[in-house]
């Protein structure tokens, strides 16, 4: 009988490496040769027209409807000089992908076909609303929603569509995308930064939100992934037995890069380098098959928009490399899942790194004043920040090899902690010595010299001070930045605020500037002081700590997506202008549907597994033993034969044992399902699908993970743990 693992196994091992042509040239000759640049608009549109668009995307200001038309006969030339025949809108919908819609560069006037692409065009769209995830705000007869171009994150080619970033509205006005609340939230937090800035230089004049993002993932041959129905339509494997070896050995971390992945890395690289996105790291993670990429920091809102890119790039280029790529955040058991770490900064036009610590005692004060504003935005809104990152994929992951807990927590490391100590205690007439190197008086110049890279590393924190940034590493393989950081900035840029008008009243009450500065930081020194936590967040003991603490620390993914709808963060929200109640309302709703539907695909998928791979081969197993043992009958004594078949009817009891639990367990995950769905409103579905589905779907492969270790290896059909990690 064939046996389509064995078949799949034949065709991954016949696999090779693919040959990859490097461009011509340096990198720098071909790095963003599919972008329309800066330096490629000044060869097709005039110098006057391109002085009014860039000083409106420096400024912030909206784009004027009167330019668009030049800039687009200017696009549409580079474009199709470089072999486009088409244009897209390329937007971020609630599905957390990318959307697109390509239209030809031309229209018919009077029966002859003119080339075109108008400035309208350009400017805006109008695609089918009535699809995509809307939580409410849209209902589907009501389809009308807009796409308006975002001039801020240049346009680029893919093959010979010219993509155009836009943002994705509806008809009434409220955000269907990531990318508007994440462009609204950088605008507010960077002008509450500078306004801060004012403080202590005047000549700041703009603020820059940062992302540098880590993308992990997993590679796996294309025919073990077709041989796998639950890698193909979850992304994940929802039942397998460990490999006896894993990642125990810790020799695949950093180790040499095999020559098939090598060569897919150097294609992607290439790839990616000619749309702008400038990766310069590569290697082997923790997990065997898992990679991580990583490009230089950007500004946020086209780092978000890159790291969709690239994730479009790498799975195009893994096909030809007869490779999936597995962005699941947990596609394997018992091995690390991906994350997607988020490094996230402030700077100024002026060149300094707002989280970076300064060269003299003024610098630092201005260092300690964003820091400890950041650590209260992160300590008042830890439940949000987690309800960002979490979702049906993510909480797999979260709490388990080497992945951050599900309790949102600041890791600073020992020389900025003792500071923050210092100063939380310090008096006027006090010194402050650290490393008994530096002293500095308090008063004006209140701060002490702080040393770079003055940090180890935990990587059980979720959001960690890696010396002159922040890094929110609880953030899913597959996710969208733009829900982490547009939730971040927007904390952030709140308290920044907060934090300006109690400096300033009490500067207008006569209160020396530096003394006002410090006194409200050291407040928040204090209040703050429950987010900090340098120790072992895999541990009991800071589960229970964190509780008494008061943080966040619920697990289930349903019932944390609540953080959106807490009167605090309504307000918060609404007061940085980033999002709307109704908008608010609108993504949890978006979010439990999504929940669900993925629960319920896995809990399918799950059952054709069990009942259509796993059973089929434990029942012809048994039936082989059970005629060996008939067989040994008609040839061995009775005694003979008891002994003999003693072990035989150990393993047919054992096949049957776990064949019963498989069965009763799918009938009553189906039922439970079908309970589920009978639930009155999106949030209780996804509540019952979490508390009632997700337990039933541990208990079943339980089972099937026991049967997959009895059965005779050359009956099982579906790929195994060890050929699915270990095969190249």
């Amino acid at each position: 009988m064939a046996n389509v693992r064995f078949d799949a196994l034949k065709i991954a091992k016949e696999h090779t490496s693919v040959d990859v042509t490097a461009p011509k040239g340096k990198v720098k000759e071909y790095f963003a040769s599919d972008v329309f640049t800066r330096e490629r608009m000044k060869e097709y549109i005039s110098e006057e027209v391109l002085d009014l668009l860039f000083d409106d995307v420096d400024s912030g200001r909206t784009i004027h409807r009167d330019i668009a038309g030049s800039v687009a006969i200017g696009m549409r030339k580079w474009a199709m000089d470089h072999g486009a025949t088409h244009f897209t809108h390329w937007f971020q919908p609630l599905t957390g992908g990318t959307a697109e819609k390509h239209d030809a560069f031309f229209t018919i006037e009077d029966g002859a076909l003119i080339e075109e692409f108008s400035g309208n065009a350009l400017y805006q769209q109008e695609p089918d609303a009535s699809s995509f995830p809307s939580g409410g705000i849209r209902n589907t007869f009501e389809a009308r929603g807009y796409s308006a171009w975002d001039p801020s994150s240049p346009v680029f080619l893919i093959g010979d569509t010219l993509c155009i970033p836009t943002v994705f509205v509806a008809y009434t006005g409220e955000a269907l995308d990531y990318k508007t609340p994440l462009i609204r939230s950088t605008a507010s937090l960077c002008h509450a930064a500078r306004e801060v800035c004012g403080y202590f230089d005047k000549q700041v004049k703009h603020v820059h939100a940062n992302l540098g993002w880590e993308q992990e993932y997993f590679l796996v041959d294309e025919a073990l992934y077709n041989a796998r129905p639950d890698l193909m339509l979850t992304g994940r494997t929802l039942m397998g037995h460990n490999s006896a070896k894993n990642q125990q050995l810790e020799d695949h971390y950093f180790g040499a890069i095999p020559a098939r992945v090598l060569a897919f890395m150097q294609e992607l690289e290439y790839e990616a380098l000619r749309a702008g996105i400038p990766v310069r790291t590569r290697h082997n993670e923790v997990a065997p098959n898992q990679f991580e990429m990583a490009p230089v920091f950007e500004n946020v809102n086209l780092a978000n928009d890159h790291n969709l890119l690239v994730m479009s790039i790498m799975e195009r280029v893994a096909q030809k490399h007869h490779f999936r790529v597995l962005l699941h955040e947990k596609p394997y058991a018992g091995v690390n899942g991906s994350g997607k770490h988020c490094n996230w900064s402030l700077s100024t036009n002026t060149g300094v790194n707002l989280l970076a610590p300064g060269k003299n005692p003024y610098q630092n004060l201005q260092f300690i004043t964003f820091l400890v504003n950041v650590l209260m935005a992160v300590y008042k809104y830890n439940g949000l920040l987690k309800a960002s990152i979490a979702s049906a994929t993510n909480e797999h992951r979260l709490g388990a090899n080497e992945a951050p807990p599900a309790i949102i927590s600041v890791f600073l490391g020992k020389q900025i902690s003792e500071v923050l100590d210092k100063l939380e205690h310090a008096k006027a007439d006090e010194a402050i010595i650290i490393n008994a190197k530096k002293e500095m008086k308090l008063g004006v110049a209140n701060i002490p010299e702080i040393l770079l890279d003055n940090t180890d590393r935990n990587r059980t924190s979720p959001f960690a001070f890696t010396g002159n940034r922040f890094e929110f590493r609880a953030v899913g393989s597959s996710a969208n930045c733009g829900a982490a950081m547009l939730a971040l900035n927007a904390a952030v840029a709140e308290q920044l605020m907060l934090f300006k008008q109690e400096v300033d009243a009490r500067i207008e009450s006569g209160e020396p500037k530096e003394k006002a500065l410090f006194e409200l930081i050291q407040r928040y020194i204090i209040a703050c002081k429950a987010i900090r936590f340098d120790g072992n967040g895999y541990s009991d003991e800071w589960k229970a700590e964190a509780a008494q603490r008061g943080l966040n620390c619920e697990t289930s993914v349903p019932v944390i997506i609540d953080q959106y709808l807490t009167p605090e963060t309504i307000k918060m929200f609404d007061f940085t202008g980033v999002l709307s109640e109704a908008e608010l309302h609108s993504r949890c709703e978006v979010k439990w549907e999504t929940y669900t539907k993925k629960i319920q695909i896995e809990s399918r998928v799950l059952g054709d597994l069990v009942l259509n791979h796993v059973l089929p081969a434990a029942k012809r197993y048994q039936t082989m033993l059970l005629q060996n043992v008939l067989a040994v009958k008609q040839v061995f004594s009775a005694d003979e034969t008891a002994s003999l078949n003693e072990r035989d009817y150990d393993i047919i009891r054992r096949i049957e044992s776990h064949s019963g639990a498989i069965l009763e367990g799918v009938d009553k995950m189906t039922e439970a399902r079908h309970k589920a769905n009978r639930q009155p409103d999106e949030r209780s579905k996804a509540v019952a699908y979490h508390d009632t589905i997700l337990p039933l779907m541990a208990e079943i492969r339980t089972h099937a993970d026991e049967l997959e270790m009895i059965v005779d290896d050359e009956m099982w059909t579906l790929p195994k743990y060890r050929e699915l990690l270990f095969i190249h």
